[in-house]
């Protein structure tokens, strides 16, 4: 028995556990579906999926300036050395 819900249904009936105070039991048996399913629903749908969600993005954003800086440093300890051996090439043109 492989049912297909609706997303509306999913967040009613996690609405069902999390607001309504249900039992995820008594909730999937009524539903009748596996309570396995209604967890997971709870999971995705829940009061803590927002903030799975942002703290999700927040990482995203953190990786992102993390390479961002990474290759920045990279290329400001280029630019030094580039004027290191600059600096060095003019001396030795200035005393020949």
């Amino acid at each position: 028995m492989n049912q297909r819900f609706t997303e509306e249904f999913k967040i009613q009936a996690v609405k069902q556990v999390t607001e309504k105070v249900y039992s995820v039991a008594s909730v999937s048996d009524r539903l009748r579906m596996p309570t396995h399913s209604l967890y997971a629903w709870i999971k995705k749908y829940g009061p803590q999926a927002s903030h799975r969600q942002e703290v999700s993005g927040q990482e995203t954003r953190s990786r992102q300036l993390e390479k961002e800086l990474k290759r920045v440093t990279q290329e400001r300890d280029i630019l030094k050395e580039a004027t290191v051996f600059f600096a060095e090439e003019s001396k030795k043109n200035t005393r020949s």
